[in-house]
């Protein structure tokens, strides 16, 4: 869990929006005024942002939430509203709001789970078509046995359960309690930014029904964190998607180009490359070479002295230093290459492989009893001295690149040298050769 993407700062970078937003929201909206156009208005359009960033890049499970979420709000601003425009409640607002209490923690735990495959209309249709016909059998259950209805939601109670801690009625409650269990395991099984914000977004909802006639200001404020905190997580994942690379976790070719337009005078980049990747892909598999990758990609990114690691492509990475020359790096990227040298991974045994994809993937990182493999990489530097662009010094590079393999692999060479900057030993260069 050291490494789990849950703890990372950065992972949580798409709730700043929401947070800043609800907060103003809330400060600067008297209670009067909720049942105004604009704080009517507001989760609205912030909903018909969503759903335009949702169908972009295909996330129809943030746009069913969204949608139910601003569904939601319109049926609680309506009560909110007459309720502060006449100091009373009317006589179907007590089902309406326990209906929606229990109604949206389980769309939530219904599109949070539900995967996205298939085509995008029709995982549309079939999401609207199932929430449709449940909510409609309620709605008509509800319209023919209103205080039948009401009870089953706010007057069923069960001696298991703890009261008092909760303003909700007990099912309600019990709904939240699942759903927020539900969608916790799902963050930290599959943390991705949605998986969080749906989570958060729960929450947020969860926090926002106890109190929305006591301080109407935070149904607009609460209603607004959810939905800022969906797309936010969204355009997150989006970025990530762009400039990330999907297997290794680092950052991709096109974030090593952005870099690239902001280096300065001076800077050094080191190409690295694996050794005898595809005769290592060709004997053991693609999937133990994907693994081979992400181990790579793991060493390079604790590179120091000041180095940024890229996925260049294929089994190449890139490392830049900003405002650093070459010498300077070189005890770096050393450093880096005998890490990897260092490391060793366990091959489990091809015989002892289940079919099974669940099974696979919970056997992962746990060893096995197959061939330990060592993983080396070559490693070619220059800087900003070579040449007037940055590309021109990724061509040096590789030039050092293609020397440090003509070396016998596992060093580091530098653009213009004559020698490797580390010369292995007679044995470990034989045992790299025969991988």
């Amino acid at each position: 869990m050291r490494n789990h993407l849950l703890r990372q700062p950065s992972h949580y970078l798409f709730v700043l929006p929401a947070v800043l937003a609800g907060l103003v929201l809330w400060s600067a909206t008297p209670a009067q005024e909720v049942g105004s156009p604009v704080h009517r208005l507001l989760p609205l359009l912030l909903t018909c942002l969503g759903v335009g960033v949702a169908l972009v890049y295909n996330r129809v499970r943030a746009l069913c939430l969204l949608l139910a979420i601003a569904l939601a709000f319109a049926l609680l601003h309506g009560l909110v509203a007459g309720f502060l425009r006449d100091g009373v409640v009317s006589a179907t607002t007590p089902l309406t709001f326990h209906a929606v209490a229990l109604w949206l923690p389980v769309l939530f735990v219904l599109h949070g789970l539900w995967p996205e495959r298939g085509r995008l209309r029709q995982d549309l249709l079939l999401r609207a078509v199932l929430s449709g016909l449940a909510l409609g059998i309620f709605a008509l259950l509800a319209a023919q046995a209103p205080q039948g209805m009401h009870d089953l939601l706010s007057n069923r109670h069960w001696a298991w359960l703890p009261t008092g801690w909760s303003r909700l009625a007990q099912l309600p409650t019990l709904a939240f309690v699942v759903a927020a269990i539900t969608l916790s395991v799902q963050a930290v099984r599959a943390p991705r930014a949605l998986h969080t914000a749906m989570l958060l977004a729960l929450l947020a909802v969860w926090a926002m029904l106890p109190r929305i006639f006591l301080s109407p200001a935070l149904l607009p404020a609460l209603t607004s964190v959810a939905l800022l905190a969906l797309i936010s997580a969204m355009v997150q994942e989006s970025f990530h998607m762009a400039f990330r690379d999907e297997l290794t976790g680092l950052p991709g070719r096109r974030a090593l180009n952005e870099c690239l337009q902001r280096v300065g005078a001076t800077y050094t980049i080191a190409m690295v490359d694996v050794d005898h990747f595809k005769r290592f892909n060709d004997t053991h598999g693609h999937d133990i070479g994907d693994d081979v990758l992400r181990l790579v990609a793991a060493r390079l990114a604790g590179v120091g002295g000041g180095g940024r690691a890229f996925r260049y492509g294929g089994e190449e990475f890139a490392l830049v230093f900003l405002d650093r020359p070459a010498p300077a790096c070189v005890a770096a990227v050393e450093a880096i290459r005998a890490t990897v040298e260092d490391a060793r991974m366990t091959l489990r045994d091809r015989a002892a492989r289940t079919r099974d994809d669940a099974v696979g993937r919970l056997q992962r990182g746990r060893g096995g009893g197959g061939e330990v493999v060592q993983v080396t990489v070559s490693i070619g530097v220059a800087d900003s001295r070579v040449g007037d662009s940055p590309q021109a010094v990724i061509k040096a590079a590789d030039q050092a690149l293609y020397a440090a393999k003509d070396a016998g692999r596992n060093c580091v060479r530098a653009h213009g040298q004559q020698r490797p900057v580390a010369v292995r030993s007679s044995e470990a260069a034989q045992g790299s050769a025969s991988r």
